[in-house]
């Protein structure tokens, strides 16, 4: 125990000389050594614990009254039980309780979600509004939010459900603000991963969150931006009257190894972290940054890692054999402990690997791209940083701190262990800049943000304004303003959809063949609309063409016959995750802003292919099997329920009901009644039961 009253020792001297933040470093590595080594708990700890602000890692057994009375004063309900909370996250919570609209900016060790559950278990909102970035965190939420909030509130996140007396919605921007017009008022609007909004950190999703902030702001009686490592916010109509707070209060230490200097020819980034992986066993994250560098990697791991002994992990990659396709990479990676999140894959399969990264029995390792920072709230004991790009582009200072800033857990990894393989980027102030953009244009009130806008940015909303105006006319134009186009597409891209219509009417006869069941009828329509979408579709033309055609089969045949199908046109199976993506969303969503527009063009002809857009936008499987992918049951189990009897999933009713059903019948019944069960059949079964409770 010497060595620890040494470090006692040394935190005290911190604390006298005002160096807080360096001795809560000092107590959080010694928590961690303590812990590590099961040594007895010093009670001169708990004094300086206390001095810092991290009361929830307050030893009870060993605490004087004063430190009992501290932990027991910060205790709050966070919806399922009582926790302490920490000094920083009690005085955001105070703020928001209070009812100020803040912004903030707080490390990923803060704690985040327990200020906004405990908001909701005390201040018992009526409607509250969550905006998460990705489907994925989507599905984390709703389970973490069931479990606390289910039984008082109606937890929605998908469109077209009836809202009840108290609901929690819980929507990716792009659904947010399709459904802002069916939400009168909003209590409070919560943003996590805010920084989204700015261009400069996502040029893609940019303008949808910004569309949402904009329409949303407007109902919210208060709103709660959060994310990580933003030193300022510009003042913007986005952050209007909004405080922003930016706090480095870290519950967790990083320790970092820098091994670039070590690797040479001889000793390559192969070997280090092949020797990462001998020396370290705990949980791991590798950052591969490309998609390529993640098949390099899979490449070293097949080739040099020994198959696990895990009966979990070999009824999964059995599961995957027969779910999927023989000879995949994925499943020789799963054999031996490693998982892969690229962003891509079927959100079931994503939410799987997860889940068993979290099984001590599970996956041991994670090969990412950003993804992993952007898709899920897990952690691991050690991140590899393999690769310092992001894509094509060098990654940032921003996102390089939010990819380390995965390592650790409170209680669980004190001290986060970081490997860098290739060198960080330069360290910066990261500034977080909500601009207005032309792509916004037409879903701005110019009159109401007057003084937030700019003359320029004034004019260049009422330029737009018009042009659509004129080109279609008044009515048409207050007609699609009222059914919401405006504020859920690019300016650009309605404009262009407009001209060409107007200016190629010839070309769109026969625009509803699309609804025909012969995909043969789709073909140059097809051609016609991919080659007026803003944008990559990702592959070539003839092959997306292909690639729709060949998935309207995608409820009726399995995954190997489509997947062999595919093959035959060269589309492999990684190629049919980023496709089935971008048909759901990005196609669906242009097929839509397509439809609206040409039905006040083409009124006469009475054109609408609203049956085939529901179609692509559930990638041709029933609504209710795509939705249910979305809370961790992937479509060959809906198959089989469904072909056994045990429930209509082909049933057009609302998933709050169908679910009812599900838990109506209960797992072991569901099990016992569904035809050709496999054994990781039932490992997935229980995880989505587990998320309805």
């Amino acid at each position: 125990m010497i060595d620890v009253f040494e470090k006692l020792h040394i935190i005290n001297d911190n604390i006298t000389n005002n160096q807080y933040d360096l001795a809560r470093n000092r107590i959080i590595i010694l928590l961690g050594y303590i812990h590590n080594r099961r040594l007895d708990f010093p009670p001169a700890l708990n004094h300086f614990i206390r001095q810092v602000g991290l009361y929830p890692y307050l030893n009870i057994d060993s605490a004087s009254w004063q430190e009992k009375f501290i932990y027991e004063a910060f205790k709050v309900d966070v919806g399922d039980q009582k926790l302490t909370l920490h000094r920083e996250q009690s005085n955001l919570l105070k703020q928001l309780i209070e009812g100020k609209d803040i912004a903030v900016s707080a490390p990923t060790s803060f704690g985040k979600s327990f200020v906004i559950d405990s908001y909701i278990a005390i201040k018992k909102p009526k409607n509250v509004l969550i905006i998460v970035p990705t489907i994925a965190l989507t599905d984390e939420t709703r389970r973490r939010i069931q479990n606390k909030f289910g039984t008082e509130y109606k937890i929605i996140t998908t469109t077209e459900i009836t809202l009840a007396e108290k609901n929690i919605f819980i929507f990716p921007q792009e659904r947010a603000a399709h459904y802002s017009d069916k939400i009168e008022n909003l209590d409070i609007l919560i943003i996590d991963e805010f920084y989204k909004a700015s261009k400069k950190y996502d040029k893609e999703r940019s303008p949808s969150l910004l569309r949402a902030i904009v329409k949303l702001s407007k109902k919210a009686d208060q709103r709660y931006f959060l994310a990580p490592n933003i030193n300022k916010l510009n003042d913007s109509l986005f952050t209007k009257n909004m405080e922003f707070i930016s706090l480095d209060f870290n519950t967790v230490y990083l320790k970092k190894y820098d091994m670039v200097e070590e690797i040479n020819e001889d000793y390559t980034k192969s070997d280090a972290l092949l020797d990462i992986c001998k020396k370290y066993k705990g949980k791991t994250l590798i950052y591969a940054g490309t998609y390529a560098c993640i098949k390099e990697i899979s490449n070293l791991f097949i080739e040099a890692l020994p198959l696990k002994n895990s009966r979990l992990l070999k009824d999964f990659a059995d599961w995957l054999d027969s779910n999927y396709t023989k000879n995949w990479q994925l499943t020789s990676l799963i054999r031996r402990g490693c998982g892969i999140h690229n962003g891509k894959l079927h959100r079931s399969l994503s939410q799987i690997q997860i889940k068993l990264f979290e099984e001590i029995t599970g996956l041991s390792r994670i090969i990412s791209t950003s993804s992993i920072i952007e898709g899920v709230n897990t952690s691991a004991e050690n991140i590899v940083l393999w690769r310092n790009k992001n894509g094509n582009q060098k990654l940032n200072d921003f996102t390089y701190k939010n990819i380390i800033g995965r390592g650790g857990r409170m209680f669980k990894y004190f001290v986060g262990n970081i490997f860098l393989l290739e060198s960080p980027p330069e360290q910066e102030e990261n500034q977080l800049d909500l601009e207005f953009t032309e792509e916004i244009a037409l879903s701005v009130d110019e009159e109401l943000y007057q003084t937030e806008l700019t003359k320029e940015q004034v004019a260049k909303i009422i330029e737009k304004k018009d042009e659509i105006d004129n080109l279609i006319g008044h009515e048409s134009y207050l007609k699609l303003d009222r059914d919401g186009i405006f504020n859920d597409s690019d300016t650009t891209t309605i404009i262009n959809i407009t001209k060409d219509l107007l200016n190629n009417p010839e070309q769109w006869n026969g625009f509803t063949y699309l609804n025909s069941s012969d995909p043969s009828q789709w073909e140059s329509l097809l051609y016609k609309i991919i080659k007026l979408m803003p944008g990559s579709v990702g592959t070539t033309y003839k092959k997306f063409v292909n690639f729709v055609m060949i998935i309207s089969d995608n409820w009726n045949k399995s995954m190997q016959e489509l997947l062999n199908e595919l093959s035959r046109v060269d589309i492999s199976i990684d190629e049919f995750f980023d496709l089935e993506r971008t048909v759901s969303f990005k196609f669906s969503s242009f097929l839509n802003d397509l439809n609206s527009i040409q039905k006040e063009i083409f009124k006469t002809e009475k054109y609408d292919i609203s049956p085939f857009i529901a179609k692509v936008s559930h990638v041709f499987l029933p609504p209710n099997v795509y939705i249910l992918e979305e809370y961790g049951l992937p479509r060959m189990i809906s198959k089989k329920i469904h072909k056994s009897n045990v429930l209509n999933l082909e049933e057009r009713i609302e998933i709050h009901d169908l679910l009812k059903e599900f838990n109506s019948i209960g797992y072991a019944e569901l099990i016992k009644k569904t035809n050709r069960i496999e054994e990781f059949d039932k490992y997935i079964l229980q995880h989505f039961y587990d998320g309805l409770r």
